[in-house]
């Protein structure tokens, strides 16, 4: 399985727009070879730099698996998001206060839909997904603030 994004390639830069600088908007991810027993997807995006440790900055579980596209501004019909670490629903961008740090964008196969409503924690869905993994793929991204 495989996640790619045609903003960045991994280990670059994100550019500024997808971050809390600029219009702090998701950027575009493609996926492909996703297995076929594979019933739902999760995407997890977190800063593992942070000071305060992992901050959780986009969380979408039940992605249908025929999904190839996360166009920008944009989840796919039925996925769920979550609430990240600023508090809020949805994408929040790189947003660093001082330093480079690494954006982790996790993608995971799971055998089952979660169903889980979008009030679910990071460590719900963390714990619902532990046993369900069918694949798995990653996008490290970079960024700065100016």
């Amino acid at each position: 399985m495989q996640l790619f994004s045609s903003a960045f390639n991994t280990t670059q830069l994100i550019p500024s727009r997808f971050t809390c600088d600029g219009e702090n908007v998701n950027p575009p991810l493609t996926i492909s070879g996703v297995p076929p027993e594979a019933k739902s997807l999760v995407l997890l995006v977190n800063d593992p730099d942070s000071p305060s440790g992992s901050f959780l900055h986009w969380l979408v579980w039940d992605i249908a698996p025929h999904t190839k596209q996360i166009n920008t501004q944009d989840i796919p019909i039925g996925a769920i998001e979550g609430k990240n670490d600023f508090g809020k629903f949805g994408y929040g961008g790189p947003c660093p206060h001082e330093g480079e740090h690494r954006y982790h964008f996790r993608l995971y196969a799971l055998s089952e839909i979660l169903g889980l409503s979008n009030q679910a924690t990071r460590q719900e869905v963390v714990n619902a997904l532990t046993n369900k993994m069918v694949g798995e793929a990653f996008l490290v991204g970079l960024y700065k603030r100016k």
